[in-house]
């Protein structure tokens, strides 16, 4: 057992949920609904049965030559080489290990990676959010659930195009670095991944049947046998799965372990 001020636990492994899609398309929007609904987004972070990673977090430090390219919008943060992500799989590593990690914490101002870190504690669900989060097969690969976040691109820019203007930047900067980067990266890289999802949310967080549908199999995964999922999985990897119906969502479920955790969902870097 690890012990951590009053609490203990048992190191169990945790319950990997991926959730991915495009830029804006309202990943973390449904993640902290998610929180929400379980109650889990009021709770002190030691104590959290459900927590939220954001691949933000592990961007790559950036050269002199990249950050300059950064701030007029010229570098492309939605590329895969965009992400340390050796770090961000290490991490995720210790997490479904149920271990106490540093999370690196990224600014998205100055472009760089801070000092400071995150304490991230075990939890019984953890969410790793992100738009490349089903790229890298050994990341992909260590979620027992992916969801995918399917919203409208018109959508997607929009919102994009109002988030960036109110952080200052110019309309022009902003729908050329779309233009250049980002939605083609979205429909290279991205995209892609899609296939690989156990349930597709269409709409984001205006689709609360499938949220609630989600929610529900999460609270049966905390209420139910925790050794049960475990049982099922192979170096990590959790049940076996297909393509998920919505009434896989309230049928099936499997457990988790670890109790508590950190991280809210980041702010966006572009």
């Amino acid at each position: 057992k690890i012990s951590f001020g009053l609490f203990e636990k048992s190191r169990h492994r945790p319950f990997l949920i991926g959730v991915s899609g495009g830029t804006a398309s309202g990943k973390s929007t449904v993640c902290a609904k998610i929180m929400e609904l379980l109650g889990q987004n009021k709770v002190d972070h030691r104590q959290r049965k459900v927590a939220i990673i954001s691949q933000d977090s592990f961007y790559k430090v950036l050269t002199p030559d990249q950050k300059a390219k950064a701030l007029k919008g010229q570098y492309n943060f939605d590329h895969p080489e965009a992400f340390d992500n050796e770090l961000m799989y290490k991490t995720l590593k210790d997490v479904a290990e149920g271990n106490v990690v540093e999370v690196p914490t990224y600014d998205f101002v100055t472009h760089s990676r801070l000092e400071d870190t995150i304490t991230f504690y075990p939890a019984d669900v953890v969410l790793f959010e992100g738009i490349l989060v089903f790229y890298p097969q050994k990341v992909r690969e260590m979620f027992h659930m992916k969801l995918f976040v399917d919203t409208d691109s018109d959508v997607r820019l929009s919102r994009r195009v109002l988030r960036d203007m109110s952080r200052g930047r110019d309309l022009d900067q902003i729908l050329n670095q779309y233009t250049t980067f980002v939605k083609p990266a979205f429909e290279e890289f991205c995209l892609p991944t899609k296939k690989y999802a156990d349930v597709i949310i269409p709409r984001g967080v205006d689709n609360m049947v499938a949220i609630n549908l989600i929610v529900q199999h999460i609270q049966d995964i905390l209420n139910g046998d925790i050794c049960k999922w475990q049982r099922g999985s192979t170096n990590g990897r959790g049940f076996k799965r297909g393509s998920a119906e919505p009434s896989d969502l309230q049928n099936g479920a499997t457990n988790p372990p670890l109790k508590r955790v950190l991280l809210e969902p980041s702010s966006r870097p572009h």
